[in-house]
Parts: C-alpha cells; structure tokens; sequence
C-alpha cells in the first residue's frame, strides 16, 4: 500500500513509468537485521538480483551508512519498496525518510499487492517475508514440481508452495541464534554460544558442554528442517525443489540433498518482483491474493 501522508505517494505507477528516473530501493526488515539493495531496471534473468546491497542492524539501524550507502547519484532520488515483520524498526524508518529523504516514493507491501495465491486462513497474518520468498521461488522453480522454501533467520520458516504456485503455508521454529539465547537465559550455567562459529558444521560429538551446544543447536535445526521438508511434502504431487536463503544458509543448504538451491536475496527479489508487478507462477492471485 502506498502510505497515506503529504511527503509520500504510492510507488508502483511512478517506478514502472520513469524508472530511470528512480531507484528501486527493496528493504527486508526482520527481527534483527534491515537489509536494502538496489535494482536496475530493466532486468532480463527469471529473479532480478540486486546490484548492490547493504545490511544494518534493525534494533539499532545505523541509517547515516545507509545514506552514505545511497550517495551515488543513481539513487538521488528512489522508490522505496518495503516488507517488513518489525514495526518498531518500520516506524523508525519511515520517520527517516520522512525527514532525510522528503522526495522519494515509498510502498510498505502487504499480501493483497502481491500475484501470488494463498491457501491459509489469515492472508494478513502470514509473515511478509514469508510470502515474497513464495513470490521469488514461482519464478525460478521447474513449472511442474512444487517447491519448499526455508528461511533460516531469527526464526527458521519451512513453506510449502504447490506446483500451482499457490502458498500453502508451512511451518514456524525458533532460529539457531534465538535457541541458543534461549539455552543461555533459562539454564543457569550454559554459557552463550557465538553464532558466528556456526558458519561451518560442527562435529555431531560434542566433547565438552560448547561443543555439545554447538552440535544440538545445528544438527537440532538441520534435523527439523529435514523432518519437516519430507512431511510437508509427503503424498504430494511430484518431487519437490527445496530453496534455501537466511543468514546460516549456506551451511544448511549442503545438508538437505542435492536438489538443494541456495538463493542468497531470495526476499528482496520478491520485493523487487512485487515493485515491477511480477506475476506468480500460478497465474492470476484471487481478490485480495486469496484463493477462493
């Protein structure tokens, strides 16, 4: 939706008309990290990819890096094209550019602006992100197999698209880093454990009690995607391809199978997709992306 006051107006009409004149700003904001990148239109691969990106923390933004960021004179002036779970962390942007960036366009997206049909009871409840990775994958995927998409953040999501392209929902699991706080602040003697040491595999032996957390918080994480890969997927029609992005991506995507597809910006593609009016894999969404 466009947002409603006097320095904004809607994004779409304005970005598909003079896109030259603007640049395409997709911003994924999550729990813990806002991540931006800049697109150049137009684009010719079946995903765009942006051509440069930039990640800052979402509990406490450094949005100074983030204008010294958009300093090229490409992006003097942007349409700015939001998903967002975090509200607190929205509030402080928009505020910002309010301030910061009075002539830009801004469009905060809801599931109602995307081609993209969805099976759940609450279409508005679904997370986001959730929804734009569903949107990026029907267009990468194989037209005949469905596709399970896993998002491995603050909380790790499994979703089920069907070869359709219609989102069936999934699955929602604390992340390795939240399950590690987690062990920390209800025990009274687990240390917390460093995250960035589990950009690799651990050994599934944990010798002492830092290794032994180490491997139940990624083995713990690989094994439920595992599980929940092969139940969401069970009786289905066809083999399904299985897209991984998040944070702890790489490492995860090497232990679910061959079939496995890291897609390092799967969101922000999305986003860029729903900036360009790209449609789903499954065709034309409902009223309001609902299936009917």
């Amino acid at each position: 939706m466009g947002l409603g006051f006097a320095l904004f107006a809607p994004a779409k009409a304005v970005f598909l008309m003079d896109a030259s004149f603007f640049a395409l700003i997709a911003v994924d904001i999550g729990n813990n990290r806002i991540k931006l990148g800049r697109f150049d239109s137009p684009w010719n691969e079946p995903l765009p990819e942006p051509t440069d990106t930039i990640s800052v923390d979402g509990r406490n933004p450094d949005l100074d890096r983030v204008a010294a960021w958009l300093s090229d004179p490409a992006a003097e002036r942007a349409a700015w094209w939001i998903g967002s779970v975090n509200r607190p962390t929205t509030t402080l942007l928009l505020d910002w550019l309010r301030l910061e960036r009075p002539n830009d366009r801004v469009t905060l997206l809801a599931a109602g602006d995307l081609a993209l049909k969805i099976a759940v009871e609450r279409p508005d409840m679904v997370g986001i992100d959730r929804l734009l990775d569903a949107l990026a994958v029907n267009r990468i995927r194989a037209p005949e197999r469905p596709a399970v998409v896993v998002d491995v953040g603050s909380a790790i999501t499994v979703d089920l698209v069907s070869r359709d392209g219609v989102f069936l929902g999934g699955a929602i699991l604390p992340g390795i880093a939240m399950s590690a706080r987690a062990l920390h602040e209800f025990t009274d003697l687990l240390p917390l454990v460093d995250m960035a040491e589990l950009s690799t595999p651990p050994p599934a032996l944990g010798t002492s009690t830092i290794p032994a957390m180490r491997s139940g918080l990624f083995w713990g994480a690989v094994g439920a995607i595992r599980q929940l890969v092969e139940c969401l997927t069970t009786g289905g029609s066809g083999e399904p391809q299985v897209f991984l992005s998040g944070g702890a991506g790489p490492a995860v995507a090497s232990l679910l199978g061959q079939s496995t597809r890291h897609v390092p910006h799967l969101t922000l593609g999305g986003i860029a997709l729903a900036a360009a009016g790209g449609t789903a894999g499954g065709g034309e969404a409902g009223r309001n992306g609902v299936v009917e």
